[in-house]
This record gives C-alpha cells, sequence and structure tokens, in this order.
C-alpha cells in the first residue's frame, strides 16, 4: 500500500502593529559604556539585513516604545518573569488567533481532528492550546500537542509531528501554530553580545493546515541533528527578569562546519547535490547565518531570498520563522525543496518537500 502524503496546504501569518526596531537600536547603543563597542554594535545593526520588528507591546500613551520612561521596560526597573508572563497569557493567544484567522481566509478549517502548538517565548497552564481551542470553538474531542522551549526549530518538530499523525490516520486534519513572543524578554545588560542577539528577535504567528489533501507542499522524509560540542552556543535561562537568550557569535561558523559534513548534507538533500535543490526555506536566524548557510551548501545567489526576505520585515520571530519561509515557498512550485531550522543544542533540523501536483 503506498504511504499517504501529509500536505501543508496552506500557511497564514500574523505580527502585531508596533515596530520597534529602530528604537531598540538606539537604546541599545546608549547603553553601552566603551565608544568603540557602540560604533560597533550600531555598525552590526546596519549590516544585520533587518528593518523591521514587531511586538505586542503597545506605544505608549505619547507614542513612545517600550523602552521610552513610560513604557513597558522604563521607569528604571524591568519588569520581572511574572508581569511578563501575564501578558504573554493574554498576548500570545490573541496573535495565534490572528495567525488562524488569515489561515482561515485561505483554507477550510472544518473538520480539524488535531492541534500542534509551537511556543517557547512563555508559560500558561491551562496551555494557549487550550485557550485557543477553546476561543476559536474547536471541539473538546480535537487532540492537542504543546511543543514547549525547543526554540527556532520548533516548526520543524510541530510539523513533523503532523505528518506522522496524517501518515497514521489519513483522515486527520491537523492545524498547526507557532506564535512567538520574544520582545517580552529584553534584558538588563550593556554588554555586546547579549545586546546583538536581542537585536534579532521579535514577535509573530503561523499557522498552517496539514492533511492528507493533495495540494501545497508534501512533507517528505524529516532529518535531525545535534552538532557536537555546541550545547552552550545557544541558551535560554529562565531568570528573575523574563527568559535571557544567549546567542554566541560562534553559532554561523559552527553552523557551516556541521553542513561540512558530507553525510549530513546527504541526509537533508536526499542524496543529491545541494544544487539540485530547488527550494531552500531555511530559518532566518540572522544574516549572518543566512550567509553560512549559502557558503556552506555553495548556493546559488538568491536561492535564500525568501529567507532573507522574512529577516528583513521580521526579524527572527524564533519558532514562527520558518512558516514565514513557508508561507512564500507555497506561491511556486516545487520539485525538491528543503526545509531547515537551528536552534538550542545546537540542533539542526528539518524536511524535505516537493509540489504536489
Amino acid at each position: 500500500m503506498q504511504p499517504v502524503d501529509a500536505c501543508l496546504n496552506a500557511v497564514a501569518t500574523a505580527v502585531p502593529s508596533h515596530d520597534i526596531h529602530a528604537a531598540f537600536i538606539d537604546w541599545a547603543q546608549r547603553r553601552i559604556p566603551d565608544r568603540r563597542d557602540a560604533i560597533l554594535f550600531r555598525r552590526m545593526a546596519d549590516r544585520a539585513g533587518i528593518r523591521h520588528r514587531w511586538s505586542v507591546l503597545p506605544p505608549t500613551g505619547s507614542g513612545g516604545s517600550p523602552v521610552a520612561p513610560d513604557g513597558f521596560y522604563g521607569g528604571g526597573r524591568l519588569p520581572g518573569t511574572a508581569e511578563r508572563m501575564d501578558l504573554y497569557a493574554t498576548a500570545a493567544p490573541t496573535l495565534g488567533i490572528a495567525a488562524i484567522e488569515a489561515l482561515a481566509e485561505r483554507a477550510d478549517l472544518s473538520g480539524v481532528t488535531h492541534f500542534v502548538v509551537a511556543s517557547c517565548t512563555g508559560f500558561v497552564a491551562p496551555g494557549i492550546d487550550q485557550v485557543i481551542a477553546r476561543a476559536i470553538g474547536l471541539p473538546p474531542s480535537v487532540e492537542r500537542l504543546l511543543v514547549g522551549f525547543m526554540g527556532c526549530y520548533a516548526a520543524v518538530a510541530a510539523l513533523r509531528s503532523a505528518r506522522h499523525i496524517v501518515r497514521s490516520e489519513p483522515a486527520a486534519r491537523v492545524l498547526v501554530l507557532c506564535v512567538e513572543l520574544s520582545t517580552l524578554h529584553l534584558s538588563d545588560t550593556a554588554e555586546l553580545e547579549p545586546l546583538l542577539a536581542m537585536l534579532q528577535f521579535g514577535d509573530g504567528a503561523a499557522a498552517a493546515l496539514v492533511s492528507a489533501d493533495r495540494h501545497g507542499l508534501a512533507i517528505d522524509a524529516p532529518f535531525a541533528t545535534t552538532l557536537p560540542d555546541s550545547d552552550q552556543l545557544i541558551r535560554w535561562n529562565i531568570t528573575d527578569q523574563g527568559f535571557v537568550m544567549h546567542l554566541s557569535g560562534e553559532v554561523p561558523a559552527r553552523i557551516a562546519a556541521g553542513l561540512g559534513d558530507p553525510d549530513f548534507v546527504a541526509a537533508l538533500t536526499g542524496g543529491r547535490d545541494p544544487q539540485a535543490i530547488d527550494a531552500w526555506a531555511v530559518h532566518a536566524g540572522g544574516r549572518s547565518i543566512l550567509d553560512s548557510v549559502e557558503r556552506a551548501l555553495a548556493l546559488r545567489q538568491g536561492m535564500l531570498a525568501d529567507s532573507r526576505d522574512v529577516l528583513d520585515s521580521f526579524g527572527n520571530m524564533s519558532s514562527a520563522t520558518l512558516m514565514f519561509v513557508l508561507e512564500r515557498t507555497l506561491a511556486r512550485p516545487v520539485d525538491h525543496g528543503v526545509a531547515l531550522a537551528f536552534g538550542p543544542g545546537l540542533a539542526a533540523e528539518g524536511f524535505a518537500f516537493r509540489s504536489v501536483r
């Protein structure tokens, strides 16, 4: 019996309305005491390939940003983790529902049997999967899965889980959601490396429908690996003042080294030459990461254009980012595609895909 194709039928996305990128750069640069480091930060910000990042944190009454004196991070004291999680509990479902409503304009969401949610930027119980399921009227019988704290590659885990569900239950209709509120985790630091890490991240949500209906992109064989001696390069530490991100400057070089392993490249391309892959959906984790992937695989110019466009317009939205890239990929035919994302571990995960005609 021929295996069932699990297909990514449609993807839709949502971001908040408040662009905080420029305000963060000004705030961060003023905090750096060493003039040379401040100049370096500005140079890196200008070269980051990011023009916009969006936040659920609203403008102040006078139109200022969250770091203004009367903003969420103003007043000389950054809010504690409890206050940030209170905001996550309301803002994450709201943004996630906006993405699902956008998806409903592109796909028939009736008869959903499973709901898979990925998020690493907050915790609440009942989980946001239950909160959202109730708000959008999913029946209590819908099976739920919450993928938590896996970071930027969690979209792969969520879509891979949806694939396994559909291949085992061909009548399943799986609603997948990634929602991340990274801007809830501004840290009180004047050090260059963490400020450059925070420079990358914004808020966003992406929803998708995965089923056996033969349209969209077939999700083919998944792959996963953890790069050796790299577990300290990407970390989230839960503190009394939010989740503190550590993103080492060594990450791009370590990714490039991993992509120099012929066995791993064969696993992610299905044994094909990387040049034979006609669509690369790579997590837009940062300009230097995309540059490393492009160089390590000797990709043709423009092959990562979708990823660079997402980075430019939204920054790194953790797990939601790859779905933003796949939304663009769905717009054109693909013979042999590869989705690839990186995250804490240092893990590299993804899957092959192709258009269903």
